[in-house]
């Protein structure tokens, strides 16, 4: 093949192939696609995700706070091994490193101003604050997304929130201050997809349970 490898052609093929075989599950309106599973900066748009994505793992290696995970065989087989957030393991501050590193451009441009990875949704069966009282997620809350209202109780503003989950590491649920079983914290970011799926009731009420 003149000025084309066979494995950049296979690639260019494998990739056509995913693109074609996903495009009907794309959200016209912000570029998302439907998946629940939480994507590293620039990894919202699923079907580029899975049609470029090597699974090198040079973005769970790269990234200083440890939030970048690995997606389980349960979460899809094609998904498997491809980069996911982790937000009982560390926030995303948003740094850039995982965007430069990856090879193949499958994490692309995310301004966190602008763009989000997820949305944070309070959960009243398991935050503190529905008990005991604690303030650490409005506290840590980087973009003071989150306030208090009268009864002292979280309340996110989806328009401020960008998903960065730093609200969900801090969350003393399941971690020294209450234990319930499980693995759901206090505050849980919901990917855009599925906070969209789960319309009014995370926006206005928050008591949307999540899994």
């Amino acid at each position: 093949m003149t000025g084309c490898t066979r494995r950049s052609f296979v690639g260019f093929c494998t990739a056509s192939a995913v693109l074609a075989g996903f495009g009907g599950a794309v959200k016209a309106a912000d570029g998302a696609s439907d998946t629940d599973i939480l994507r590293p900066p620039g990894g919202q748009f699923e079907p580029a995700m899975l049609a470029t994505c090597l699974k090198c793992d040079r973005c769970l290696s790269i990234c200083h706070t440890g939030v970048i995970s690995l997606a389980k065989v349960d979460d899809g087989f094609m998904k498997a091994r491809t980069p996911t957030m982790d937000f009982h393991k560390g926030g995303c501050d948003f740094c850039g490193d995982c965007q430069k590193v990856c090879p193949v451009g499958a994490l692309g441009a995310f301004d966190p101003a602008h763009n989000r990875l997820g949305t944070a949704i309070v959960q009243k069966d398991r935050c503190v604050a529905y008990f005991n009282g604690c303030t650490e997620c409005r506290e840590a809350c980087p973009f003071n997304a989150i306030s208090l209202d009268d009864a002292g109780h979280p309340v996110v503003d989806s328009s401020v929130c960008n998903g960065c989950g730093v609200c969900e590491n801090i969350c003393p649920a399941l971690v020294y201050r209450s234990f319930a079983g499980g693995t759901r914290r206090g505050i849980v970011v919901a990917s855009p997809s599925r906070f969209e799926k789960l319309g009014k009731t995370a926006v206005e009420d928050e008591s949307e349970m999540m899994a």
